[in-house]
């Protein structure tokens, strides 16, 4: 008597075998299969194949395991191996899914993603795709939701996203960087005819899809935003809490699409996650270069970072003749010649955007000394209760250290005060109509941060010392070779704020430059009680004053200013978390930058401590108790429990700047994938 057919009690059958239930998603059928424990992975699959006798490419396809949320992709595994038993339900799906894409200049895009591979892998191949390098800068994150609008359709608020189904997003396309369409030492760079910028070779590159020469603007080159109802209606953070939920929704990039619960046809935002933007050339990085602006210029439009009015009219201006320059290209009414890219790359030697990644130079040149600043400088340390002001001094600054004398002849003598900078936060005060450039300074001690006020009298002199004060804070002296480079910056930030007061190069007010476009809503706010048409010449006048500072700039070069302007802003680069740490009381915030910790008042924004990674010696974390733990060379650990937010998120931002950190122009272009996943991921 045949015993394969009788079914046990236990749901087996008594030749040992038992159904495992299946679900094809292309086909919405349920299939099931009589199996062991010892059949492999790939004999399921072949075995549904075969069942299901339908003529297709089932080669994208794999199982996909609902209860464990996760991919069955090791094919020599057996069932029993993986732990599956009868009442699992595996589903047959394949791997390649499309993803609404919001890029940062706010397009959408419908792109074929592996939803099977680590999210670090994913966005890598995404940026393969878009043609921009250093992918390991960005990352995928969850659309925020507005407290204040009801749920609607996502149809309704978006336009009609592009569909991107390109040959290069397949399994096994190789490294990121092994495509000759990106950059190489040895690549000759192109640059677009139509508006004399860089450009990356998008011809060769995307071929025959949307993002050829047919339509670059797509990515490439900025369009404006053409209603104020626009800005209106996207979601603008109200407080430092409403920025740190914001960065709740980042996804982990050690762990798949699928794993985090993201659906086909979801919208996810690709962001520049870390604020550290590593040999930006717009020789090879046309794309990047106008992505990092379009995601400067909503930051700053939809208040997610602060700025001064005259900042604003800055940025306003620079947007203004961005969008003007922009039109004229995609028009062909600019006729560029090879002496105009050799000025834009003159011009780029002094925009050289560096930060911990970068390296201006790998000579100091002849230098026997170190150079040292000492002038008159008016200081002020606030006090409780105390109503004094500032008191001029003879200082000197040298090293990493600001000497204070009650004059200049006793400078040899005892200073009256000393201060050494290393680890201090330095944060601009600057206004130019007002001829007012301080630079605060919060320098750390045992119990927290002193309060320490500069004053200059002049530009030179603030650029001077607040280049200074920043190169100290990281531990270097001003004979770091970005010293002068950070001083001319800073000169450059401060000339493109100058009110121009000669009235007869302006432009006409007849020109709508649609003012309410280029500045951010706070700014509008302020003339409420006036009326709309006189705010609207008021702030034009104001935008086309300052475009005479900008006005003689390419549009490469004025993408790039904005960008590095955007990097001047005393917020630039911090992520905030809600988090309650060791010995407190009520929830705080903790910032992380690209080589800091900043223990944050929650409600003013104030620094109350901070932590350089340069003085890390290790950071851990507790899983079940969301608590992270961070280990200094020569003060006592910080510990912090995270709010509101998967400390794995946190523990991520850490990792990856460490990582960033490690790049060198001079290594290998591929990425070490294995090493971001030790730093980042914790359990892998």
């Amino acid at each position: 008597m045949a015993l394969d057919g009788i079914r046990m009690p236990d749901g087996c059958y008594a030749d040992g075998t038992w159904e495992l239930k299946m679900h094809v998603t292309d086909l919405n059928r349920d299939v099931s299969l009589r199996v062991t424990g010892e059949i492999h992975i790939g004999g399921v699959m072949l075995k549904l194949v075969e069942k299901l006798d339908v003529k297709k490419d089932w080669s994208d396809h794999a199982l996909w395991w609902e209860k464990k949320k996760t991919w069955l992709l090791k094919t020599h595994w057996t069932l029993d191996k993986y732990g599956i038993q009868a009442d699992a339900r595996l589903l047959f799906s394949p791997q390649h899914k499309l993803l609404r894409l919001q890029l940062p200049n706010m397009k959408h895009m419908r792109v074929k993603v592996n939803f099977s591979d680590r999210v670090f892998k994913a966005v890598s191949d995404i940026c393969k795709t878009f043609n921009i390098r250093h992918p390991e800068e960005l990352s995928l994150l969850r659309k925020p939701r507005d407290p204040k609008k009801k749920k609607k359709k996502l149809e309704e608020a978006e336009e009609e996203a592009l569909e991107l189904e390109g040959p290069l997003l397949t399994p096994g396309s190789g490294s990121i960087y092994s495509s000759p369409g990106l950059y190489s030492k040895t690549m000759t760079p192109t640059y677009d005819s139509r508006d004399g910028s860089p450009l990356s070779p998008t011809t060769a590159w995307f071929g025959d899809s949307p993002l050829s020469e047919g339509n670059p603007s797509i990515l490439a080159v900025s369009q404006p935003i053409t209603s104020p109802d626009i800005l209106v209606k996207m979601y603008k953070p109200q407080s430092l809490l409403d920025k740190a939920k914001i960065n709740q929704g980042w996804l982990d990039s050690s762990r798949s699409l699928m794993e985090q619960d993201v659906k086909e046809n979801e919208v996810l935002l690709l962001r520049f996650k870390y604020h550290s933007f590593f040999d930006l050339n717009p020789k090879y990085d046309a794309i990047r270069v106008n992505q990092l602006y379009e995601q400067a210029k909503w930051a700053i439009l939809l208040e997610e970072i602060e700025c001064t009015e005259e900042e604003m009219m800055m940025f306003a201006a620079l947007q203004y003749h961005i969008n003007k320059l922009s039109i004229m290209s995609s028009d062909n009414h600019m006729n560029n010649s090879e002496k105009e890219v050799d000025e834009v790359d003159a011009a780029l030697s002094d925009l050289e955007i560096t930060l911990e990644g970068g390296k201006t130079s790998n000579t100091l040149g002849d230098i026997t000394s170190i150079p040292e600043l000492a002038d008159y400088v008016k200081v002020f340390k606030p006090k409780k209760l105390t109503l004094k002001g500032y008191k001029q001094y003879w200082c000197t600054f040298k090293d990493i250290t600001i000497s204070c004398y009650k004059s200049r002849e006793e400078a040899h003598g005892t200073p009256a005060h000393q201060m050494n900078l290393r680890g201090c936060e330095v944060t601009p005060d600057v206004n130019i109509s007002g001829q007012k450039f301080n630079i605060k300074l919060l320098i750390p001690v045992a119990d927290g941060m002193n309060e320490i006020w500069l004053r200059c009298d002049a530009e030179k002199q603030y650029a001077q010392w607040m280049a200074a004060c920043r190169l100290a804070s990281k531990g270097k002296t001003m004979a770091d070779s970005s010293y002068n480079l950070e001083v001319q910056n800073i000169l450059s930030f401060l000339k493109m704020q100058h009110m121009n007061p000669d009235p007869q190069i302006i432009e006409p007010i007849t020109i709508d430059i649609n003012p309410e476009c280029l500045v951010s809503p706070r700014y509008l706010k302020k003339y409420k009680n006036k009326q709309p048409g006189f705010v609207r010449d008021l702030i034009s006048a104001r935008i086309l004053e300052a475009h005479q500072n900008v006005a003689q700039m390419s549009l490469i070069e004025a993408k790039m200013r904005f960008i590095q302007a955007w990097q001047s802003l005393p917020e630039f680069g911090i992520t905030h978390f809600l988090a309650k740490f060791q010995g407190g009381k009520k929830d705080e915030l903790i910032g992380i930058t690209y080589n800091r910790l900043i223990r944050m008042d929650a409600s003013t924004g104030d620094a109350i401590k901070t932590w350089r990674f340069s003085n890390m010696k290790q950071w851990n974390v507790n899983w079940e108790i969301k608590m992270v733990t961070v280990e200094f060379a020569d003060e006592p650990s910080l510990a912090f429990i995270c709010a509101e937010v998967d400390c794995k998120v946190v523990h991520e931002f850490i990792g990856g700047y460490i990582f960033l950190s490690t790049r060198a122009k001079d290594q290998n272009e591929s990425l070490d994938e294995e090493m971001f996943y030790k730093l980042t991921s914790g359990w892998v």
